[in-house]
Order: structure tokens, then C-alpha cells, then sequence
């Protein structure tokens, strides 16, 4: 196979509409998981110490509740028919998702720094501030479509379909 070929059948494997639904649909889980988390754990509604002005320290606890299930609803739906099989795999799958997860998490991190630390925005819904809760969902997104790429080519090294 040339290397065009070859780019062409990974351009075709990104492209398949039906993987971007299910990898779309399970960051919104993990999405959903986070934002949660880092809501309880910065507006003041469940902790206030030593959360409560740390919205970076929230992002950690909850970026690895949001990666470690979006690993498993994508091993096991997703990418069910890549990455290959047996408990070796599994592991390898898992720690390549979380070090390439770390590009997209670092723009998410960042933007949430740039978004809660160069601002001085301030957002109030019953007592508490959702501010660091919306800036951390603007980092989700943008970090959303380098993940895709990445986890296909990198962790479930789709080839074509």
C-alpha cells in the first residue's frame, strides 16, 4: 500500500460519521462527569476547602474520573473492533489513552487558566460561582477534535473501516 493510499484510508476511518456520533457521545458523558465534579467542587456546594478558588486542583480530580470513563464506554463501544484483543492490549490501549488525552487535557487546563486567571469574570447561580464551570466546558470543546484524531490514529490505531 503507497502512502497515499495508505492517508486516504485513515482520512476514510476519521471521517466515519457513525465513530464521530459514539466519540462525540461518550465525551459528553465524560464531559458531563467532569463538569459535575468540578461544580461540586468549586461553586462551594459540596466542599469549600481545598477546592473553593482551585479550580485547577477540581479540573485534575475531575479530568481523571472524565478520562478513565470515556476509556472504557470507547474500548468497549466505539473502537469495539480495534486495538486488539487480551489483557496486554488493554493496558497498552489505556495508558496511550491517558498520555494522548494529555494534549487535549493540557488545552482544556489552559484554557480554563486563561479563561479563570486572566479574567476577572464572576458568575452567581444560587450562592455560588459557575464561572470556573463554564470556562472549564469551553475547554472541553476545544480540546474535543485533537482527542478524536488522536485516540483513533494513536490508541485504537484505526486503519480504515
Amino acid at each position: 500500500m503507497s502512502v497515499a493510499d495508505l492517508l486516504r484510508a485513515r482520512l476514510r476511518a476519521l471521517a466515519s460519521a457513525g465513530r464521530i456520533g459514539q466519540f462525540v457521545s461518550v465525551g459528553v458523558a465524560g464531559a458531563s462527569v467532569e463538569t459535575v465534579l468540578v461544580a461540586l467542587l468549586t461553586a462551594g456546594f459540596v466542599l469549600d476547602p481545598p477546592f473553593a478558588g482551585r479550580p485547577l486542583l477540581a479540573k485534575a480530580v475531575g479530568a481523571e474520573a472524565s478520562i478513565t470513563l470515556m476509556f472504557l464506554l470507547n474500548d468497549s463501544w466505539t473502537f469495539a473492533d480495534h486495538g486488539g484483543a487480551g489483557p496486554a492490549a488493554l493496558v497498552r490501549r489505556w495508558v496511550t489513552s491517558h498520555l494522548v488525552r494529555s494534549v487535549g487535557l493540557a488545552v482544556a487546563f489552559g484554557t480554563l487558566f486563561v479563561l479563570t486567571s486572566w479574567t476577572d469574570v464572576r458568575l452567581v447561580v444560587a450562592g455560588g460561582n459557575v464561572w470556573p464551570t463554564i470556562a472549564n466546558g469551553i475547554g472541553i470543546g476545544v480540546g474535543l477534535s485533537i482527542n478524536y484524531v488522536a485516540e483513533s490514529l494513536v490508541t485504537w490505531r484505526v486503519q480504515d473501516d
